[in-house]
This record gives structure tokens, C-alpha cells and sequence, in this order.
């Protein structure tokens, strides 16, 4: 996985209510890429923060301002460096604005300080002639979810975080440790040090506290497995879990005391993501996880549940029954579209017939 996607893999299963498996979860995270990609193309811009270098000519062949160069849809969120005709230009020469001069991102264009004695061009041809080093995107939100609970080389795919962090971030999310992006490709279960108490559990659905050594070494919304028993964790009290059994399309059974409990925090991530660098960081390293905007990532839900779902009726959905069924229109689908796209679409600076 390059690029994250705007929802997780556990979102999706949350709404469908379908069980952990490895064909599922292919056909999910299918959906989830395809739903990324179609919000891409539906509001003509990226939400996720890169870190790159992109080139401009200068200068441009159409819509020319001397001191103005519109970025179009390389949106940016911050800038670095201004390189132009081989110069590297001042900070204190150019700033950044948004077309309705909001001093906030996304900025669609960059501009001289006409105070300074800065200019773009010089360079021995038009092409590739200005330089761009930042960060590309439409807003850098982030969210501290926890830490990581190891240390870190350059190399390792596999990063072990404690409960909160666990609790917060899916298969599709963009976290950041240090200045290293990564993306979460998989999770994968990882020994929480705590062991069943009391006097274990029955295989029956009231039995619904889980006795632990320490509450406070899991998170609420995090999930646990016991044996082969998957249980989501709704509340701490204390020492005692409250959770909901059988969870995740797993089957309730008995536990002993003294069962070890797992939970799926080991995540599988692509390292250096998005144009940073692996790095090396040290355990308890802060860990943020990149938000889209709400519209966005609920668009993102919408669109990959409407593919399972035609996916699973042979794309045959209908409305009704007798002489009154009809094709599913997916109108609220369309009514959402619509809306986001008044919201969060990138519309052009000019269009023509």
C-alpha cells in the first residue's frame, strides 16, 4: 500500500457486521482502495500530506501573473523551500495564499513579496523552471493516539504500540512517529503481559467482566482475544474489563484463569511513507494518526459499502417486490456525493464549453 485510504478496514466490518477472515478482508480493503481512489476523482484533489519536490514552469503557458504562481492541484499545506531558475529564494520573499485569502490551508497558489527584490523565472528555459519543496495536501490534522512500546530500526515492518494507540488506528490509517510516516497494512496479535483472573469465564453471553492484573493496561474500543474467543472491550472498571463476547464473528466458549490475553497490537506498516524517510526511534515514541475530513471519510465508507454490497447481488440490487420492484437507486449515495462535493471538491479556476 502506497497511499492510505480515508477509512479503515475495521470501519467497514463495524458496519456490515462481517467476521474477521482473511477473504473478507481482501474484498474490504479491494473495496476500500477503489472508494479512496473514486473520492480522488469525484473532488479532483488528495487529502493526505506528502512530502515532495514538484517542479513548475515559469513561465506558465496560460493565465500568467508575474509575481503569481497557481499551484492548481498541487495543494499545499506548507512550504520549505523556493527554488527558481537554479536561486533559492528567501522565506521572507514569498508567502502562501488561498484564493478567498484565507490564511490557512489548502494554499493554491504561491506569491512574491513585492517588497522584496525576489522574481520568479531566470532560468535558461521555461520548463521545470521553479522549484517546490513541502508538504502537498489539503490540511495536516492530526490525532496523538498513544506510543510505541519498542524501539525501532530503519528496517522493521512490524511495530508493537500499547493499548490506545491499538484502540484508534485501522488497516488504511496514516500514523506519524517522529518525522517517519508510516501506513498500517495489517495488525496482528501481541501478548499484553496480562492474564485472565477470577475464576475465568463461562461460555455464556451475561458473562461480560473479564478480571485483568491492571485495567489500566487496555484501552475502551480496543479488542482482545482470550483462547480463540474475540472480545471488544465497552468499558474499564478498575480492574475489570466490560466487554462484548463472541466479537468479530468469533465463537463464545469457557476460559480458565491465568488464560493470556492478546490484542492486535502489533501493526504491519509500510515504512517511510508519503516522502519521509525510515528512521530509527526509541520506545514510548509518540504516536499521531493522520484525520480526513469527516465529509470525506464518510464518503469513503459510503462508496466502499455500496460496492460489497452490489459486489454480493451480482450488481442486481432492487427496491421492493411484485409489480413495485425496482432497481436501487442509491440516491442517498448520490444526495452525499453531491454534498461533499459542495464541500470538499476542488473546483476549477475557469471552465469552458
Amino acid at each position: 500500500m502506497t497511499t492510505p485510504w480515508y477509512a479503515t478496514r475495521e470501519e467497514i466490518k463495524a458496519e456490515l457486521d462481517v467476521r474477521e477472515t482473511a477473504r473478507s478482508n481482501a474484498r474490504i480493503d479491494r473495496a476500500l482502495a477503489d472508494a479512496t481512489e473514486a473520492v480522488h476523482g469525484l473532488l479532483h484533489r488528495r487529502f493526505f500530506p506528502e512530502l515532495a519536490t514538484r517542479f513548475f514552469d515559469w513561465p506558465p503557458r496560460t493565465g500568467m501573473t508575474p509575481w503569481v504562481l497557481r499551484l492548481d492541484d498541487n495543494e499545499l499545506i506548507s512550504l520549505t523551500s523556493v527554488t527558481s531558475g537554479g536561486v533559492t529564494l528567501d522565506p521572507a520573499a514569498y508567502f502562501l495564499r488561498r484564493a478567498d485569502n484565507h490564511d490557512e490551508p489548502p494554499y493554491t497558489r504561491v506569491e512574491i513579496n513585492l517588497s522584496s527584490n525576489a522574481t520568479f523565472g531566470g532560468g535558461n528555459t521555461y520548463q521545470r523552471d521553479i522549484a517546490l519543496y513541502g508538504l502537498y495536501g489539503h490540511r495536516n490534522d492530526e490525532t496523538q493516539t498513544g506510543a510505541t512500546v519498542e524501539a525501532l530500526d530503519t528496517s522493521e515492518t512490524g511495530i508493537d504500540v500499547d493499548a490506545a494507540t491499538s484502540a484508534s488506528v485501522g488497516v488504511g490509517s496514516l500514523l506519524r512517529i517522529d518525522s517517519e510516516r508510516v501506513i498500517v497494512t495489517g495488525r496482528a496479535q501481541l501478548d499484553t503481559g496480562q492474564t485472565l483472573g477470577g475464576g475465568g469465564l463461562t461460555n455464556q453471553n451475561n458473562a461480560v467482566t473479564v478480571p485483568v492484573g491492571s485495567g489500566a493496561a487496555f484501552a475502551a474500543g480496543e479488542t482482545i482475544l482470550i483462547d480463540a474467543e474475540r472480545m471488544r472491550v465497552d468499558d474499564i472498571a478498575g480492574n475489570t474489563l466490560i466487554v462484548t463476547r463472541a466479537w468479530d464473528g468469533s465463537t463464545i466458549a469457557a476460559h480458565t484463569a491465568g488464560a493470556t490475553i492478546y490484542a492486535p497490537r502489533t501493526l504491519t506498516v509500510t515504512r517511510g511513507a508519503l516522502g519521509t524517510t525510515a528512521a530509527t526511534h526509541t520506545s514510548g515514541a509518540a504516536v499521531y494518526r493522520w484525520d480526513a475530513p469527516g465529509p470525506v471519510r464518510q464518503l469513503c465508507i459510503a462508496e466502499a459499502l455500496t460496492d460489497l454490497l452490489q459486489g454480493r447481488s451480482g450488481y442486481a440490487r432492487t427496491a421492493g417486490s411484485g409489480e413495485n420492484e425496482r432497481e436501487a437507486s442509491g440516491r442517498g449515495l448520490a444526495d452525499l456525493r453531491a454534498r461533499v462535493y459542495m464541500s470538499h471538491g476542488r473546483k476549477a479556476r475557469m471552465r469552458s464549453v
